[in-house]
């Protein structure tokens, strides 16, 4: 990975976090329990680490949350840390001056030379004591080489429900991080990006986007280096944020209010001696926000530039709290136009991950619209929510037959239930077998019929399923489900099946059945050895499912025992068959 930028090289004993004595958590076995990469910062803020406006600068912010967040990897790694990213981040709230600014930082998993922190921070009042949240965001660092070589990292063992959660998340999270450069691609390939971007030209009283490029130069000197002679990744990413205020200032004549930034990635070092070349122009305004691209590039006398950062940030201006109406921009030829239509892009892939990560679970219909353009965030929402299941704790065993057992758990006015089995055939044919929805009617006679509507990629595929009537007189239900399955990111991890339902244009409810919704659900399939599996399946009742489990749930019958047990002997006579491949 490239780049790469760690904390200050001087650092005021005041600005280290030193752990508390007293444990966070008592585990189940009474065992006191703190997390021993955590580290937790607190700085209240001064006229100096503010704007004219009396309010935190978002540079400053940043700089604390990188410092925060390296401690954190480098107590795990024993070694020095470098930054690789930091995720998209928003800020639900500004902060004021005298005001406590709470960070906290720990390192959530490990891969092998690279490690997920997350980073919490707060905001305190120290007259009222209120205390209000400002920002969640994952940075990604890399335990920097030594002279042995690479460094490889120990594995995290997570203690609590929350860790544990952190820790099966970010494999998804990461996966996410690799495959943002294909989502955009695919996005800006639809016909709709396109079509936005020509009529772009036609705003009238447009501002010209050249009006806002802003281009500044930094030196590198010693107070900006970190304790490894390279530029601290903080002071880069305010320097970015400085220059992204005084482009979008430009496009609206106000100061503006730093709301959300996409990803910051560091693709190569710089350090003392360099000159930081960094430019910003307003790529795109909407109604009430506006687009900023910055770029950081180093260069030294003589020699070529280097290509050191890039980040998109979004700004709004407020008035009494509320966003005004911006200037809509006018793009330059050639790269401008490519600027604005990305921006469209981004704007689009924002606001189906904040309508498909907030979506109220009490609300109907609970399944989400299903487009090209939403595809992988519904995917990583469906493999969350089924690992969110999973984590949970005080499950109350309800009943056990014929070695499977039935769990349930009340909570959110919701009901949830598990059931668990263990059968002997390999984790990896397991998956095979239970991710093919198609060959389900073979164990599960909840399932008369499911036919595949669309093969989306080798790890998403939507079907439509058509269950039994649930009374007399009462018609058959049916679903559309959207099955997204993942093999394990490193070994302990189970392979997952999550389904959950997904709305789409083609396939309407009809008057044949009655429409219903799968809010979560799905497999963990774990390897307990080469031909020993454990299988537990999730669901979280929504009314479409509840009747065909109230009798289970309530003793009066073992239908769901019975579906179970014909599922392991499916599972058994099958598990010689073909190795997993794409559906």
């Amino acid at each position: 990975m490239g780049a790469l930028y760690s904390l200050p090289a001087v650092m005021s004993v005041f600005n280290e976090s030193v752990p508390l004595e007293e444990p966070l958590f008592i585990l189940e076995n009474g065992e006191t329990y703190r997390n021993p990469t955590e580290v937790k910062m607190s700085q209240i803020v001064l006229p100096c680490h503010a704007t004219h406006c009396n309010e935190l600068s978002a540079g400053q912010l940043l700089k604390w949350m990188d410092t925060t967040a390296c401690l954190a990897a480098e107590r795990h790694a024993g070694c020095p840390c470098i930054t690789a990213s930091v995720d998209d981040i928003h800020f639900e709230q500004t902060i004021s001056v005298g005001q406590v600014v709470n960070i906290q930082a720990k390192v959530n998993r490990a891969f092998n030379s690279s490690m997920e922190v997350g980073i919490l921070v707060s905001c305190e009042d120290l007259f009222s004591g209120k205390q209000w949240r400002i920002c969640k965001a994952f940075a990604t660092f890399v335990a920097r080489r030594t002279d042995s070589g690479k460094v490889q990292l120990k594995q995290i063992i997570p203690k609590t429900q929350e860790e544990q959660l952190e820790y099966s998340i970010a494999a998804e999270r990461r996966r996410m991080r690799l495959i943002h450069a294909e989502i955009m691609k695919d996005l800006l390939s639809s016909g709709t990006i396109l079509n936005e971007c020509s009529d772009c030209q036609e705003y009238k009283d447009a501002v010209p986007a050249e009006k806002t490029r802003v281009e500044s130069v930094e030196l590198v000197l010693p107070p900006h280096a970190n304790h490894q002679g390279n530029t601290f990744g903080g002071q880069i990413m305010a320097w970015m944020e400085n220059v992204a205020t005084i482009a979008a200032s430009r496009l609206c004549n106000a100061y503006p209010t730093l709301r959300t930034i996409d990803m910051f990635h560091f693709r190569g070092p710089s350090e003392v001696g360099d000159r930081l070349l960094l430019k910003a122009i307003v790529n795109n305004s909407f109604k009430n926000s506006m687009e900023v691209g910055v770029c950081a590039e180093a260069y030294q006398s003589g020699k070529p530039l280097r290509h050191i950062n890039s980040a998109f940030l979004n700004f709004v201006v407020l008035d009494d709290g509320q966003p005004r109406s911006l200037p809509r921009i006018k793009p330059e030829p050639m790269d401008g136009i490519r600027r604005y239509r990305e921006a469209n892009a981004r704007k689009k892939i924002r606001l189906d991950r904040k309508y498909i990560v907030s979506c109220k679970q009490t609300e109907v219909p609970l399944s989400v619209p299903w487009d090209p353009s939403n595809q992988v965030y519904l995917s990583y929402n469906n493999v969350s929510a089924l690992k969110m299941l999973a984590a949970k704790r005080n499950w109350v065993l309800n009943s056990e037959q014929n070695k499977v057992s039935l769990y349930t758990l009340e909570e959110d006015n919701f009901l949830l239930f598990k059931a668990e089995m263990t059968v002997n055939v390999s984790a990896e044919q397991v998956f095979f077998l239970l991710s093919d929805l198609r060959r389900r009617h073979e164990w599960d006679n909840h399932y008369q019929k499911c036919d595949i509507i669309n093969l989306v990629d080798d790890d998403d595929i939507i079907y439509h399923v058509v269950t039994p009537s649930t009374g007399k007189g009462s018609l058959p239900q049916d679903f559309i489900l959207l099955a997204s399955r993942r093999r394990p990111c490193d070994k302990g991890d189970p392979y997952v099946i999550a389904l959950r339902s997904v709305t789409l244009p083609t396939h309407p409810s009809t008057e044949h059945y009655t429409r219903s919704e799968v809010l979560c659900a799905g497999f963990t399939i774990w390897e307990e050895s080469d031909c020993v599996t454990k299988i537990s399946y999730y669901n979280q009742a929504t009314p479409g499912i509840l009747p065909y489990i109230a009798t289970d749930i309530a003793g009066l019958s073992s239908n769901f025992h019975d579906i179970f047990t014909v599922c392991s002997k499916f599972l058994e006579e099958n598990r010689e068959g073909a190795s997993v491949t794409n559906l």
